[in-house]
């Protein structure tokens, strides 16, 4: 299992619409795509979406901090899975995208050797994961027509994006919850507002009747106790998203009390520590969420079979492979990933992956 060469792509992915959230807009998507190849023959592939407002990185320091990653694993032998990717998070430091698309090559051509799906290796087996669906920050008229599309397609649950003006993110979720009186519904601030903000539309909203099974990351990143405070005044339960990348940082809102709920992004935590941080919640009575950046079917597959091997995530959101014009890969587009092995099971579209690594 000797790992015989790496190569770098940019994935270049149009999105179908523009993707608002309050932290600004994206038009398309630019991924690290990453091929390792085995001295038997057995590629592995693996996926990072660098976002800066959220990841901090720009494509051009994924991709350099990918090729660097790339040279610690030639050479090496994939049956030291664990201390390779603690190599990879000590020599890349702050590279969460880099690292998950290194990652999860890696372990995918680790489990393709050994002929079992990527789940296997976190305790689990491949089993059917159902996603909600994300409306980002447009008009309410638009917010009410993609909900009709998303329930027409079989969703039943949808993810709002807010944290801009309060009055408008609840006009926004009536919207929502007037098209879809049984779905459940999510909201995500995405840092948007300060804890005042926040206190102020979850009152609101519970006074309108909507009914919110979850509030994201309402306050930014570095105010923890803000998000505290949020989390000790308002009746929805409130996760933690941008304020966890590592476990050490499931800890402290696990200390604090800031938190009733932890969003496990395998895209800014990787496979390895996603699942520490998991067990991290877990042991302090919190609930588990998976979510995503803008990740192709590869990685959300990943992360699925993450959810598939640990087990016991009270929410999903693994839904960027939806926005896309055309996929990596023609997987079904509908609310459920059906997982398959060996490794996470996607395999890119020769077509898709460019001609040449940079």
């Amino acid at each position: 299992m000797i790992v015989d060469r790496v190569d770098v792509y940019e994935l270049e992915l149009p999105l179908t619409d523009s993707f608002e959230i309050s932290l600004g807009s994206k038009h398309r998507a630019t991924n690290v795509l990453v091929e390792l190849e085995t001295d038997s023959g057995v590629v592995g592939w693996g996926e990072g979406a660098p976002l800066e407002p959220i990841t901090g990185e720009t494509v051009e320091s994924a991709v350099a901090c990918a090729k660097a990653g790339a040279s610690i694993l030639e050479g090496r032998d994939l049956r030291d899975r664990r201390g390779l990717v603690a190599e990879l998070d000590a020599a890349l430091p702050g590279a969460v995208s880099s690292k998950f698309a290194l990652e999860t090559a890696l372990y995918d051509a680790y489990c393709r050797e050994r002929g079992i799906a990527l789940a296997e290796c976190f305790g689990g087996k491949p089993a059917p994961v159902r996603t909600d669906l994300t409306v980002s920050i447009v008009d309410p008229e638009t917010a009410a027509a993609e909900t009709n599309d998303a329930l027409e397609a079989g969703f039943d649950e949808i993810k709002v994006k807010v944290g801009g003006s309060v009055d408008s993110d609840l006009e926004r979720v009536a919207a929502v919850r007037d098209a879809g009186p049984d779905a459940e519904i999510k909201v995500d601030a995405n840092q948007g507002w300060t804890p005042k903000e926040a206190i102020r539309f979850a009152h609101e909203a519970e006074d309108r009747g909507f009914d919110l099974e979850l509030l994201e990351q309402p306050v930014h990143r570095d105010d923890i106790s803000g998000l505290r405070r949020v989390t000790e005044t308002v009746r929805v339960p409130v996760a933690a998203d941008e304020a966890v990348f590592t476990p050490a940082d499931a800890h402290r809102i696990a200390a604090e009390g800031a938190a009733d709920v932890i969003n496990i992004k395998a895209a800014k935590s990787g496979l390895t520590d996603g699942a520490a941080i998991a067990e991290i919640a877990r042991g302090a009575n919190l609930e588990v969420m998976i979510g995503c950046m803008l990740e192709s079917a590869l990685g959300l597959h990943a992360s699925a079979h993450l959810v598939a091997g640990l087990g016991d995530f009270s929410y999903v959101d693994l839904d960027g492979n939806l926005s896309f014009e055309r996929g990596i890969t023609d997987v079904s587009k509908g609310p459920t990933h059906d997982l398959f092995g060996p490794g996470h099971g996607i395999v890119p579209d020769p077509d898709v992956v460019p001609d040449s690594p940079v």
